[in-house]
């Protein structure tokens, strides 16, 4: 009896291990980031989705131009604490003659100086002081998990805030996201910011973690029971990493945002689908207006239609400053 009982025993517990593998091997390439980083990113670019819908992929010379344009800037390294104890870091670049403040929030495993190659310098030339916000996990900020905003939207508020403290001569604040930083600030629109806050620029956002881990699951990699692997990277997340992916969802902050949102996405995009901004939109309760870009791909918007996206922004500007 009890050897009968040691082989139960052992059968399940077998068969918990080989239950969670899987969902272990997921979370360690979605979600933790830290102590891999490098490693990871290089294979991460390796993915096909993720190769054809970076700019690189038919706009290097832009790309590369944008990126060594802010590399050549002379920034101010910015530092300030999470609401979890992580030392979070932004670039600061002021302007001449500034208008207004504009908080850059970076896409998934991304940075500042890469995912707005193509817009930082544009922002720059036309009065915008900019801050380059390094999201956790990413460049020089701490941290080991990235957690798809459910606690990006907090850094992002509380940067909002940092500026609000240094804004003296209360400048217009817009809170400019692509990717997942785009979710991270539609998320952070949902809770308090400062009134010097007059809109949000959101490209290519996706609605939450959950439907974009089951998107790349099944038509990425091809996965089966996304479901159970859906289960077991939350409670994953849940017990290491902190958050429950249900806190990283934009509808409840959309139903609640007062901001203005200007949103951009691609009409090819492959890495987050058009119905992610298409169904922010209309959730959104604020002042509105979507802007579809059929031939580009995921943030690859500006680099198509360089001079409506460029129009849409300062036409933003101008009626919200």
């Amino acid at each position: 009896m009890k050897n009968k009982s040691i082989k139960i025993l052992v059968t399940v517990y077998a068969a918990v291990s080989i239950f969670m593998a899987s969902g272990w091997s997921f979370f360690k390439m979605m979600v933790r980031c830290k102590e891999q980083k490098k490693q990871i990113k290089r294979k991460w670019f390796q993915l096909s989705h993720i190769k054809v819908n970076h700019p690189r992929h038919k706009f290097e010379k832009e790309y590369e131009e944008g990126k060594a344009w802010c590399m050549q800037q002379n920034m101010q390294d910015c530092y300030m604490k999470s609401r979890d104890g992580l030392i979070l870091h932004a670039h600061y670049l002021p302007a001449k003659n500034a208008k207004r403040f504009v908080l850059l929030s970076h896409g998934y495993k991304g940075s500042g100086f890469g995912d707005f190659a193509y817009t930082a310098r544009f922002l720059h030339e036309n009065h915008c002081n900019l801050l380059f916000i390094d999201q956790r996990c990413c460049g020089k900020s701490q941290g080991e998990y990235i957690t798809f905003g459910a606690m990006e939207q907090y850094d992002v508020q509380r940067w909002t805030y940092y500026i609000a403290r240094r804004n003296k001569k209360k400048l217009p604040i817009y809170l400019y996201g692509e990717s997942m930083g785009a979710a991270a600030v539609l998320m952070a629109s949902g809770r308090k910011l400062p009134g010097e806050v007059r809109g949000l620029i959101a490209d290519c956002s996706f609605c939450s973690m959950k439907g974009q881990v089951k998107e790349m699951a099944a038509n990425w990699f091809h996965l089966h029971w996304i479901g159970l692997l859906l289960l077991r990277l939350d409670l994953f997340c849940t017990i290491l990493a902190g958050f429950h992916m249900r806190d990283a969802d934009t509808t409840d902050a959309m139903k609640r945002n007062k901001k203005p949102v200007l949103f951009f996405h691609g009409g090819a995009d492959t890495y987050v689908n058009q119905k992610n901004s298409r169904y922010n939109y209309s959730m959104c309760r604020a002042p509105k207006e979507l802007v579809i870009i059929p031939e580009a791909k995921h943030l690859c918007s500006a680099y198509v239609e360089p001079e409506l996206y460029r129009k849409k922004v300062l036409d933003f500007f101008a009626k919200y400053d």
